[in-house]
């Protein structure tokens, strides 16, 4: 009778601990799959802009390595709704066009970047207007005295306008590949 009752009771508890197991990390909303990667490509010599769309929405990713006391420096991938669109590399931007409504957004560090502490990931989400352009800001952060105990982490941020043209005027253009 006690086997029977166990049998019972582990019959109805098992489904609830089945959903409370956990398969891994789960990813961030706004980005793609972890293994996936990119090749980068800077060009300090044009610096080109979205040509104005009545339909869609520009953004802007801009990787800030300027509080990165360290080389190399890392690659930053951007996600948008799941999917990766894009990666920079060391003081550059890119862009891309989204419909208008509510986009979750993600940046990740591609591949390792140094060792000790780091938080390597960040998100957050927002909505668009046809018509509109909007700025991010992917900053990494982290300084070269390994005596301090802080952490290596890139900060995500919406950047205002006039900011953003005046670090995509100082930046290189990115362009990235998936690598094979």
């Amino acid at each position: 009778m006690k086997v029977l009752a166990v049998i019972v009771l582990l019959s109805i508890a098992a489904p609830v601990f089945a959903q409370a197991q956990s398969t891994g990390p789960q990813p961030t909303v706004g980005c793609g799959p972890q293994k996936i990667e990119f090749d980068v490509t800077t060009d300090d010599k044009q610096r080109p802009t979205a040509p104005p769309d009545a339909a869609k929405a520009h953004v802007y990713f801009l990787q800030d390595d300027s509080e990165f006391a360290s080389h190399p420096r890392p690659t930053v991938r951007f996600g948008v709704d799941g999917a990766w669109v894009g990666a920079t590399h060391s003081n550059s931007y890119f862009f891309v066009s989204v419909d208008p409504g509510e986009h979750h957004l993600c940046v990740s560090w591609q591949g390792i970047v140094g060792i000790g502490p780091q938080r390597r990931e960040a998100a957050l989400h927002f909505t668009t207007a046809a018509g509109t352009d909007y700025y991010f800001r992917a900053n990494d952060i982290f300084d070269a005295d390994l005596h301090s105990g802080r952490p290596a982490v890139v900060v995500f941020e919406p950047l205002d306008s006039d900011e953003a043209q005046l670090l995509m005027s100082k930046f290189s253009f990115s362009t990235s590949t998936l690598k094979k």
